[in-house]
This record gives C-alpha cells, structure tokens and sequence, in this order.
C-alpha cells in the first residue's frame, strides 16, 4: 500500500484494489497507529478514527484533492502506482 500523501504526521495511503470491504473510492489515514478510511468521493469516515483535529485535516484535504484521488484511484484500480499528492503543509 503506497502513501500518498504526507502532512502533519498523518501517512495517506492508498490500496491497490482495495474495494470488496468498502465498495467505493477511498483512502486510509494513519495517525500515530490511529487509522480512518475515508471515501474519496466525499470524506465520509467509513471505517476507524482519528484523533478529531487530525479527521478535520484529512477531510479537508480530500476536498482540495478530489480530483487528484480519483486520478490516483483509477490508476491504483489498474495496476499502477498512484502519484504523490501534496499535503496541507507543503
């Protein structure tokens, strides 16, 4: 599982066809061994927590980035290594 993303000590990763638990585009964000699977589409926590500061950070995040997810979940769902994606910090 590739990370993605990396801002305020929070890993964003991304499965390589990772859809039978969840069944919809999402990402895993691990904060200090915390982690919440949110959907790509519109930052829903479907699985998990985090601390609730770090949950606001990671569903902001995926609004500013949608389009970059999917293009990263299409090529995950493919096969192919998902690119970098900036974080909130950089």
């Amino acid at each position: 599982m590739p990370t993605i993303s990396m801002f305020y000590g929070i890993l964003i990763r991304m499965f390589f066809n990772d859809v039978e638990r969840h069944h919809r585009p999402h990402i895993h964000a691990d904060y200090q061994g915390q982690v919440g699977t949110y959907a790509i589409d519109d930052g829903m926590l479907l699985a998990g927590s985090l601390p609730p500061a770090k949950h606001k950070l990671v569903v902001a995040w995926i609004e500013i980035h949608q389009d970059d997810l999917r293009a990263d979940w299409d090529l995950a769902m493919n096969g192919k290594l998902p690119f970098p994606i900036k974080g909130l910090d950089q």
